[in-house]
């Protein structure tokens, strides 16, 4: 998931540096989380509108276009750009491109890349970049503005606030972005006002930034946003609705999940409902999640009511792990039903282990029974330590684990004989000392093994459970955001 965020990113940031005349790079991406402005301050060439449309997610030949897309916006760019887009497609930190000894981009590029990042900027240097939110280049403006983002200080808000009533659309657009990345709290009532701005872009903007600095003087404005005509603008004020904490948004929150044209604008009000764990809107996103015609919409119902967390939920959430046409429902609508602690769907997340036909519903259907935990592994999940897919018998082998079943020990010892996946075989193997498999003939064939790894799981285990985690924990994948 990373990895495809951080192409979708080096992507528009090549395509916005690349110069070639009459030229236009295009990317498929992927819609953007709670932590990104809603209406982007650039253009994916020199013909694209000022903000771009996204698509869902590919694979195939979606994604081989994205690659080809990336590579030939790539070419001629400076090195300098080349780093920035580097590390958004592998990012920085330990472990990341750094520390590389020898990487095309010149090294003294990352170094000055890395201390761009972490150095504060002097008074020329923020006059610089504030001069450059009202330049002519989309590309211009948007590294001034996340660059001025890194820096919060008090020159920084006043000039950010003096230009939400500029002239220029564009430089309100930007200076309420980048309020955004600085979080003041004294720009609370400047971006108030700019929620009435007549231009959608800079009330989508104001609104998002108003949701992170989550000041409660904000929410009613923001809940009146909900009904504004641009589809964009009410999208990133149910956002902003949903990091505020306050039940009081519920009801409007409600009815925009029921009732709003755009499926962009329901799927973040439930998103926003299961930010706030409305529990008296479970019933109204169960119906969403059985009746939205829109799968991403479907999908954040389910999730929604997995962080509301309570076994009301899991009725709704059952029947859209049966019969949804959606692998992202039927997987989203499984890791709720593990997070909702509600063991009567033990048989039937065994039975999405056994025959889902989506490697990742049958993972996470198999995590979630280790979740819940019940008395007796469920014989699908038993049949989950022998899937094609790796990741599923590895969440099989940990979720074996947490049941401690003596029944599926037999079971777990032939998995263990034919298992190549090395996380897979030492979760198998710490499932089998949990669940009673410490017989000297099987401790003796584990401790007897040519393979090291499998002889240092069960010292591990034999040494007992808070020495025993000689592998990542096995979560499922991150679950969706608006």
């Amino acid at each position: 998931m990373h990895r495809s965020i951080g192409l979708m990113l080096a992507g528009v940031f090549l395509a916005f540096t690349s110069k070639t005349p009459g030229t236009r790079a295009e990317v498929n991406t992927t819609t953007a989380g709670p932590g990104s402005g809603p209406a982007s301050v650039v253009s994916l060439g020199p013909t694209a509108p000022s903000s771009y449309q996204t698509t869902p997610s590919a694979s195939g030949p979606a994604a081989a276009q994205d690659v080809a897309a990336v590579l030939a916006a790539a070419r001629g760019v400076s090195p300098l750009i080349c780093a920035f887009a580097a590390q958004a497609v592998w990012g920085g930190g330990w472990g990341g491109w750094y520390d590389a000894p020898s990487s095309p981009v010149a090294s003294e590029m990352t170094a000055r890349v890395r201390d761009l990042e972490r150095e504060k900027f002097g008074a020329t240097e923020v006059r610089l970049l504030m001069d450059s939110l009202a330049s002519a280049d989309p590309c211009v403006r948007e590294l001034s503005v996340r660059l001025l983002g890194r820096q919060r200080d008090e020159m920084v808000v006043t000039g950010l606030v003096e230009r939400l009533t500029a002239r220029a659309p564009e430089l309100r657009e930007v200076a309420a972005l980048g309020l955004g990345f600085v979080e003041p709290k004294t720009a609370v009532d400047p971006l108030i006002r700019a929620l009435r701005d007549a231009t959608p872009g800079v009330r989508a903007n104001s609104a998002w930034a108003l949701g992170r600095i989550d000041d409660g003087r904000a929410l009613r404005p923001l809940m009146d946003l909900l009904r504004d005509e641009e589809a964009r603008v009410r999208e990133a004020a149910a956002i902003a609705v949903g990091r505020i904490d306050s039940l009081s948004s519920v009801e409007a929150l409600i009815r925009v999940v029921r009732e709003d044209a755009s499926p962009n604008v329901r799927r973040s009000a439930a998103w926003a409902l299961g930010q706030l764990e409305a529990r008296s809107a479970v019933d109204v996103l169960i119906a969403v999640l059985r009746q939205d015609a829109d799968a991403r919409v479907r999908e954040m119902a389910a999730w929604a009511l997995g962080s509301i967390e309570t076994q009301t939920a899991a009725p709704g959430l059952i029947g859209a792990l049966r019969r949804d046409s959606s692998d992202a429902v039927r997987e989203t609508a499984a890791w709720a039903l593990g997070n909702v602690g509600d063991r009567t769907a033990v048989d039937i997340l065994g039975d999405a282990v056994r025959s889902d036909k989506s490697a990742r519903v049958r993972a996470t259907a198999a995590w979630a029974l280790g979740q819940l935990d019940p008395k007796d592994a469920p014989r699908g999940l038993i049949e989950g330590l022998t899937d094609q897919d790796d990741d599923v018998r590895l969440k099989s082998a940990w979720a074996l684990g947490q049941i401690g079943d003596s029944s599926a020990v037999t079971a777990i010892r032939g998995a263990l004989r034919t298992e190549k996946s090395d996380r897979a075989r030492k979760a198998q193997i710490r499932a089998l000392l949990r669940s009673g498999g410490r017989s000297e003939a099987i401790l003796t064939d584990l401790l007897k093994s040519n393979d090291p790894e499998v002889r240092e799981a069960a010292v591990r285990g034999l040494a007992g459970s808070n020495s025993f985690n000689p592998w990542p924990w096995p979560w499922p994948r991150p679950r969706p955001t608006p």
